[in-house]
Order: structure tokens, then C-alpha cells, then sequence
């Protein structure tokens, strides 16, 4: 989908710049560029096509639907699966949160999808499915659904709304304000500049932690060498697990990136549950996703969100040594 904005990057960097190819400062410039040129984008979209949704379509019916107890939990479930077949990285989620949220789809049901998009999606499944065949796949999916699921459901019952930073809470005051007036019926072509200049307001808002959040996780990228990390968790000891996944939190990549490297780990001795565990720190926790939360969420919201998820992804890696 974005190989036109990848090779626009490498235009730039390695063409336009002369920065040499297969170097850290250019695999990290490029990095950078792509990625930030990718968030924006997504989140421009995303925020324009959720304006058009909540212009038209009854936001409030399905929020009074989804917060009736009549699904029997059922509404985690299928938030997790929409996270399943959306490609997204843990950074690019966060859009559609923002627009679930403004949206006034209930908390924890939007926390179980932000889990679930990055941690399993046909990207990964289908690299897990080459890498370690159908049996290991299965449990991974699963796993992620579960994982989602328990974690948005656990989020959900902490009453987090108040932790929301004043920015989000402003959106959906003003969402609300404009659902009462109940303004007249206009066209779509009426209604668009407002939509567009909506997203581009939320865009604008974000954009410098955007920025360095991607500037991070570039630095990460491109300088931090996989045998850094992997000395450090191929040994059998019990905090190998945890560690693993707070090594892995501050490298910033999505499944494509990060699966050849389990791989690899696992080649070398290091555990699958461990190796596991790595991966779903790599990719459903980053810095970068931490700095674009921080215009969503306060600080106490993204550490609790962190912390849950975080414990979630320690068991799964230590249940994943068990079974495995």
C-alpha cells in the first residue's frame, strides 16, 4: 500500500541527499522519512474518513449499543477481530483510537483494538506462517486475540475516562455540542471543508509528537544492533522473559520488520515464548506510540496502559516457554 511513499524515501535520502545506502544515519534518515510521511498520511485519512462517519452516520446508536451488557463481552471480541484484519502498527492505530474515542465508543473496547491491530494482522500472519509453520501461527493468533481482549476488558473496568488529556476531552465535547444542535441535513460536499479542516486540526495537533516519536524510533533503528539485545536474552534465566520485552519496547518496527528477527533469535538458542515475548514488545509497545499517546492520554493513563499491556505480553511469553 505505501511502496510509492517508501520509494519516495529512498529517492530522498539516497538520490537527492547522496547518503549512502545499508548505513545507520541512512537506514535511520529513511526510516524517519517514511514513517512520519506514513502517520500523517494515515492519520489524515483516517480522521477525515471517521469525520464523514460521525457526520452521517448515528455514532450515539452504536455507543448506546456497544454499552448495553446484552453482548456478554462480545463487543471485546469483536473489537479485537477488526484489530486482526486492520494492518496497522502500533503508531498508526492510534488514529483510528482517536476517532473511536471521539466517536464515544467506550474506552475499553478502543483499548482492545489499539492492542490487537499491531500484534497480529495478515502482515504478521502470514511471515509467522513461512517462519515457524501453522501450529505456532494458530497460538500466536490466538494469543493476540485473548491478549487483546483481557487487556481492553481489564483497561475498561479502571474508568480511565478522566485520565484522557484535555485536547481529546475538548473533541468529544464539541462532537457531543454539535450531535445536540442537530444541525440542519447538508450534503457531503457541504459538509467536506469542515470534515477536512477538522482532520487537518487533529493532524496539526499531533504532528510534533509525531515527529519525535518517529525521530526515535528511527534512532533506535538504525543504531541499535539486533546482537545488542540478543545477548541478553538468549540465556534461561526467569526475568529472561520480562526483560525481553522492556529491551524490546524502545526498538520501534512493525511485524515485518521484527518476525526474521525472532527468527533468527530462535535459531540461536534464545526460547520461543522469550522470543515471542520480545516481538510483541517491539511491535504493541513503542516509544514512539508513547509519544503520540501523550497528546491523547496523560502520563499516569499511558503508564497504566503500558503496564497492563506489558505484564499481558510477560505472561503470554511465559505461558508461550511452557506450552511450546
Amino acid at each position: 500500500m505505501f511502496d510509492w511513499l517508501q520509494h519516495f524515501a529512498d529517492w530522498l535520502i539516497y538520490s537527492v541527499f547522496s547518503i549512502e545506502q545499508h548505513t545507520k544515519f541512512g537506514d535511520a534518515l529513511n526510516f524517519f522519512v517514511f514513517d512520519t510521511l506514513k502517520i500523517a498520511l494515515l492519520l489524515f485519512v483516517i480522521t477525515t474518513v471517521m469525520g464523514i462517519v460521525n457526520s452521517y452516520f448515528p455514532v450515539d446508536k452504536v455507543r448506546n449499543f456497544l454499552s448495553r451488557n446484552k453482548l456478554y463481552g462480545l463487543e471485546y471480541l469483536f473489537a479485537s477481530a477488526f484489530g486482526v484484519i486492520t494492518p496497522f502498527c502500533s503508531c498508526s492505530s492510534v488514529p483510528l483510537f482517536i476517532g473511536f474515542v471521539k466517536g464515544g465508543i467506550p474506552l475499553g473496547i478502543t483499548f482492545t483494538y489499539l492492542i490487537t491491530a499491531p500484534l497480529v494482522n495478515e502482515v504478521a500472519i502470514a511471515i509467522f506462517l513461512g517462519a515457524f509453520g501453522f501450529k505456532i501461527t494458530a497460538i500466536y493468533v490466538i494469543s493476540g486475540i485473548v491478549l487483546g481482549v483481557i487487556g481492553g476488558f481489564t483497561l475498561g473496568k479502571l474508568k480511565l475516562e478522566k485520565e484522557l488529556s484535555p485536547w481529546v476531552q475538548n473533541i468529544i465535547a464539541n462532537a457531543q455540542t454539535e450531535d445536540e444542535l442537530e444541525e440542519d441535513r447538508l450534503t457531503l460536499v457541504q459538509r467536506f471543508p469542515a470534515i477536512l479542516k477538522e482532520a487537518f486540526g487533529i493532524v496539526k495537533g499531533v504532528s510534533l509528537y509525531i515527529i519525535i516519536g518517529i525521530a526515535i524510533g528511527g534512532l533506535m533503528h538504525g543504531f541499535l544492533p539486533t546482537g545488542f539485545f540478543e545477548q541478553y536474552i538468549n540465556k534461561g534465566q526467569w526475568y529472561a522473559v520480562p526483560l525481553a520485552v522492556i529491551i524490546g519496547v524502545p526498538m520501534y518496527s512493525n511485524a515485518a520488520g521484527v518476525i526474521p528477527v525472532v527468527q533468527v533469535l530462535v535459531a540461536k538458542g534464545v526460547p520461543l515464548g522469550t522470543a515471542i515475548a520480545f516481538m510483541m514488545g517491539v511491535i504493541g509497545l513503542s516509544l514512539p506510540e508513547a509519544m503520540l499517546l501523550k497528546k491523547v492520554m496523560n502520563l499516569k493513563m499511558i503508564a497504566i496502559y503500558f503496564g497492563t499491556i506489558a505484564f499481558f505480553m510477560i505472561l503470554s511469553g511465559y505461558l508461550f516457554n511452557i506450552i511450546l
